[in-house]
């Protein structure tokens, strides 16, 4: 759960062991505070709260952050922040896309902040993207305040759909090179966690794939101790689906974590570092601030721990069994002071 908090860094008027301070340091400040598991938190300073609301599915709050700039944090989780979003959106958009031989139409599942169309759309082959958020207001809200991304919602290869992603994508009959899953993490309550289930990777993805297509899906945290929350699982339900499934990460500093992505396909995958530098260099408008062919090598070396515990899961997500990350979602403000 998120928590923003205001203080003016005094905790007790009397000082320490009794001592008085002085006052001439004095100045108010408000931190964002996130907890991550039961007995860890993650906080930072914010300069302002630019704003908060509710809409029907979810809460969401723009803070304008001092390490991180401008966060976007919705039902209480850190969705996105300015200074190093580029981080899981080029790990999240590029190697699916370079590693098809012709990508020309993209489904984006989610991604209402525009950041994942933004990183599609750099790409020379795509003619189509059809981006599916449920939530109407989030997308206008990321339209007005994430300046980085207005070039993205108004290019004419963009169709911006609002609707549940599996209802539009069943009433679809056309396929897609490339589809991106995009989601908020499962989180227990949250709209999301049947989105990540075996059934509708099995009978609601994979059937609006063309031929060679490539599923890619954000797997939530995927650090040494996190990725058996759901990263884990998410992998293991993609092997019960496709044929050749392959699993990286990359640390996000704003998450305070390893963040873990799913590359799923039924033709192989087949690219060396050089090969995707080559594609990138072919394919890709501008430079990639992050993500090369070396850098999705070493992604996608896993740690041995961590490919221990994907070799040996063996839960299915399903509707009946799914696994959530901590937290339930909720955010509140607590003014002290």
């Amino acid at each position: 759960m998120g928590d923003i908090s205001c203080s003016n860094g005094i905790s007790n008027a009397n000082g320490v062991h009794g001592k008085e301070l002085p006052l001439n340091g004095y100045r108010k400040s408000c931190w964002y505070e996130e907890e991550i598991e039961e007995n860890l938190r993650w906080s930072f300073a914010l300069n302002s709260i630019l704003h908060t609301g509710a809409t029907q599915y979810q809460d969401i709050a723009l803070l304008d952050t001092k390490p991180f700039g401008k966060a976007l944090v919705i039902d209480g989780k850190l969705q996105s922040a300015e200074t190093d979003e580029f981080i899981y959106h080029e790990s999240l958009v590029h190697p699916a896309l370079l590693h098809h031989s012709n990508p020309k139409t993209i489904f984006i599942m989610g991604g209402g902040e525009g950041s994942t169309a933004r990183e599609i759309l750099r790409h020379k082959t795509v003619e189509k993207v059809i981006m599916c958020d449920i939530d109407e207001e989030v997308v206008d809200f990321c339209k007005s305040y994430l300046i980085v991304n207005r070039e993205a919602f108004c290019d004419p290869r963009l169709d911006l759909i609002i609707n549940d992603a599996r209802a539009e994508l069943e009433s679809r009959e056309e396929a897609y090179d490339v589809i991106i899953g995009d989601l908020a993490d499962p989180i227990e309550g949250g709209p999301c966690y049947k989105l990540y289930t075996k059934s509708f990777y099995e009978f609601t993805v994979k059937p609006r794939l063309n031929q060679g297509g490539i599923f890619v899906t954000q797997a939530g945290p995927a650090g040494i101790f996190s990725h058996t929350e759901v990263f884990s699982c998410i992998y293991n339900t993609l092997r019960q689906v496709f044929k050749y499934v392959v699993p990286y990460s990359a640390h996000i500093p704003s998450f305070a974590d390893t963040w873990g992505w799913v590359m799923a396909s039924d033709s192989p995958f087949v690219l060396n570092a050089d090969e995707l530098d080559l594609r990138m260099k072919h394919k890709i408008k501008g430079e990639n601030r992050y993500l090369d062919g070396k850098t999705f090598s070493s992604a996608s070396t896993l740690s041995k721990a961590v490919r221990n515990s994907l070799d040996n899961e063996t839960h299915v997500y399903t509707e009946g069994t799914a696994r959530f990350i901590y937290g339930h979602g909720s955010a509140y403000k607590n003014n002290h002071g």
